[in-house]
């Protein structure tokens, strides 16, 4: 029987994780944060009354056994004079079958036999009003993901406005995993609201399975500026429960300096670091897993995936 693997995040970190642990043999769900309020998703939630559909997009795009057909056509942005303008193709299909079947679970399952999917894809609730909150270092309070993102100041402390109710597949794919994964990627806006509901928290605190992350290949503006891994590990245990994270994946890859000096000037971002003396807990997975494509760094989501996999098979039953 096929190990169950759980992976919780959002954003670009969670599809991209996907691609690479689709090609083992796992039984994937994936839970899928429904918090983003800009662009496209932003209209579409405002217009249509539904959680974010963003990310889910990504997410199915990524799980999708017919990745490389459905890639183009689902993430084309319409560049229009009408309403239709800045909307994606995929985020109107997965709003129309939302709408058909009552809500988006149920959408998205539909879709997913029509993609082929290779897993599930869960969003972490199914609460159309869910909006995260910010408290940042100054003492103000920011509303909204995307203005979050776009704030510019030091996070302190993210928390819903209303603590949402959580998906019960959420619950039981946790329940049933052999293994949970947080994923790469933002970690304040896609990570961590995951691990601000009481319910899943309690439910991993439960589980059987340990707690593996990802970390970020470089820190982010805004949320994890100057921060090691050792803190990206602090932060996160720092929002779950009795249960910590007990195994980390990290790249032990020399990075392109000229490209590294890009990231410095143009995007104030810099290499996460790998300081092994402060965790000396944590089985520490370390390996070369930067592919550069087209001048920006990437995981080696195919090594990212093995990484997993043979970790999950050397597990005590």
């Amino acid at each position: 029987m096929s190990k169950k693997v759980v992976v919780l995040g959002g954003g670009t970190g969670l599809s991209t994780l996907l691609k690479g642990l689709k090609e083992f043999p796992v039984e994937i769900s994936a839970i899928v944060s429904v918090c983003d309020d800009g662009k496209s998703t932003g209209r579409l939630r405002e217009e249509f009354n539904q959680v974010a559909v963003g990310d889910i997009r990504r997410v199915l795009i990524s799980l999708s056994e017919t990745e490389n057909i459905i890639d183009e056509i689902l993430n084309y942005r319409f560049n229009t004079t009408s309403d239709l303008n800045g909307h994606t193709v995929g985020n109107l299909l997965l709003t129309a079958a939302c709408d058909i079947k009552g809500n988006m679970s149920k959408g998205i399952k539909s879709l997913s036999k029509i993609l082929n999917l290779k897993g599930k894809v869960i969003p972490l609730s199914e609460d159309n009003e869910i909006t995260l909150m910010a408290k940042m270092t100054d003492g103000s309070i920011v509303e909204g993901e995307h203005n979050i993102t776009n704030a510019s100041k030091k996070i302190e402390k993210i928390y819903y406005k209303h603590e949402p109710v959580v998906s019960r597949d959420a619950i039981k794919a946790i329940k049933e995993a052999d293994l949970i994964v947080l994923s790469m990627g933002s970690i304040y806006t896609s990570i961590i609201p995951n691990l601000i509901c009481r319910e899943i928290i309690n439910a991993i605190d439960k589980s059987n399975a340990p707690v593996m992350y990802i970390c970020n290949i470089v820190t982010q503006p805004g949320e994890t500026d100057d921060m090691t891994a050792s803190d990206h590990i602090n932060l996160l245990n720092s929002y779950l429960g009795e249960k910590k994270i007990s195994v980390g994946i990290f790249n032990k890859e020399e990075m392109d300096k000229e490209l590294v000096k890009k990231y410095e000037t143009e995007e104030q971002k810099d290499p996460v670091i790998l300081d092994k003396e402060k965790l000396k807990d944590l089985k520490i997975i370390e390996d070369d897993l930067i592919e550069t494509k087209e001048g920006v760094f990437r995981h080696d989501t195919t090594r990212l995936g093995f990484h997993i996999f043979e970790y999950l098979l050397n597990l005590k039953k």
